[in-house]
């Protein structure tokens, strides 16, 4: 009997799995949950169940927080339905191993090794010291946030639209809003393109947002005073503001005499607008004007910043913010003659150059894989196929306006992308392939000419 249970453990398809490749069936298994839901006729406004696919689409958008959708969130679906997608974007938002967690410690079970371990990859964590309590300080961390922007959000629309509604709308967008996942309960497609001259729908969603996209570590981090920032944050917090700056100054250039977008705004209206879309390509979806109405020109800005997206181990996607700096800083190294490359007096280590660069490689060739079949599949030009897919990719949710029309082909296209976009390259190529064992040797070095 002991023999046969070793050998049943050694067998086990459960102890065979890595950490990637649960994160990979977790997200998996939520995802299919969700369908099924969605695809109930109780969760749709009519009465009548959601084509499988449309069905497969949503729950897929919410739970990689994505917010693409091809039917009007706020009139297709029913309160049901409505209450699935906020579980699933929150669920999404937390992690797969997170929301695991959460539920073994509502019912007092010990948390293994194994769980551990899955908890530090989906954190990007390199040790899995005190990994428990970090994720209970993220549960509380969440909550908290989600609370207060829910309430602030609610003080605002409860004169509006009525107590309940208000209320509802509030813990809604605020549950969105953190965790970068871009849906809305609006109506007709809308977002928050009412509330583009609205101080406080603007200012809470845009602190949502980015609180939710500068990752858990940061936030925990940020508690602790300035004195004990981690180079972590102090990269994360310089590289998220430079980009929020630069991506407000170049939307206020580039579409201030739009008529489609600032150009009919005033003068602080503009600067908040180009604020706020600056803001939310960062992985969150929200727009207060139309997308679709941007020119070529700032439709590529966006693009760029969806690709890099927000921090690790936040609610966003993209290749995250310190993925593009690393680069950034090999070649200011090389610029300047230095040997390593490094920042804030600090250098860093080959691994997370050569991590960075990997990922940024390989997220290039994927989007560019995927905006060409998106072209073929939907007969685009490719700027709009390319928006849409690395809006998924990011894990956004802007779009020009063509997810509703999209073929079979293209919404699996788009599936496939969002959830390649949420559990990671790196995480996906791991799971796909043999554990990676390193070497028992070094090859000679040898250089080759570049340049």
């Amino acid at each position: 009997m002991g023999r046969a249970s070793v050998a049943l453990r050694r067998v086990s398809p459960r102890a065979a799995l890595s950490p990637a490749q649960t994160i990979l069936l977790g997200f998996a298994s939520v995802i299919a949950v969700g369908t099924v839901l969605l695809s109930l006729p109780v969760a749709a406004a009519d009465g009548r169940p959601t084509p499988f696919l449309d069905a497969l689409f949503t729950a897929t958008s919410a739970t990689c927080v994505t917010g693409l959708v091809v039917v009007d969130t706020a009139t297709h679906w029913s309160p049901f339905g409505q209450l699935v997608i906020l579980l699933l974007i929150q669920i999404g938002g937390f992690g797969y191993m997170t929301t695991a967690m959460l539920l073994a410690l509502l019912v007092g079970r010990r948390i293994g090794l194994r769980e551990r371990m899955v908890l530090a990859q989906s954190y990007n964590l390199y040790g899995l010291g005190g990994i428990v309590r970090f994720t209970r300080t993220v549960i509380r961390v969440t909550l908290a946030i989600e609370g207060a922007g829910a309430l602030l959000l609610a003080l605002r629309w409860v004169p509006e639209v009525g107590l309940a509604r208000g209320v509802y709308w509030g813990i809604f967008h605020a549950v969105s809003a953190f965790n970068n996942a871009g849906f809305d309960v609006m109506g007709n497609f809308a977002s928050l393109t009412r509330y583009a001259t609205d101080l406080p729908v603007n200012l809470t969603v845009m602190a949502l947002v980015v609180l939710g996209g500068l990752g858990f570590g940061v936030l925990t981090n940020l508690r602790e005073g300035r004195r004990h920032f981690t180079l972590h944050t102090r990269v994360v917090l310089s590289t998220t503001l430079g980009l929020i700056a630069a991506g407000t100054a170049g939307i206020f250039l580039l579409e201030f005499a739009n008529p489609g977008t600032l150009g009919s705004l005033s003068w602080p209206a503009k600067a908040m607008a180009a604020l706020f879309q600056s803001v939310t390509p960062r992985t969150a979806g929200f727009s207060t004007v139309s997308t679709g109405e941007m020119r070529e020109a700032t439709l590529m800005l966006l693009l760029v910043l969806m690709f890099i997206g927000a921090s690790p181990g936040g609610t966003g996607g993209g290749v995250k913010t310190t993925t593009f700096v690393a680069p950034l800083a090999v070649i200011l190294a090389q610029l300047r003659g230095h040997p390593e490359p490094g920042l804030f007096q600090r250098r860093f280590p080959p691994v997370v150059i050569y991590k960075a660069v990997t990922i940024v490689l390989l997220g290039v060739a994927f989007v560019v894989v995927m905006s060409v079949l998106l072209t073929l599949t939907e007969g685009l030009a490719l700027l709009p196929a390319a928006f849409e897919v690395v809006s998924a990719f990011g894990t956004v949710g802007l779009s020009t306006g063509v997810t509703p029309s999209l073929s079979v082909l293209g919404k699996l296209i788009i599936i496939v992308t969002a959830y390649t976009g949420r559990v990671g390259l790196l995480t996906l190529a791991y799971g796909l392939t043999r554990r990676q064992v390193a070497p028992p040797f070094r090859y000679p070095e040898k250089a080759i000419y570049v340049g």
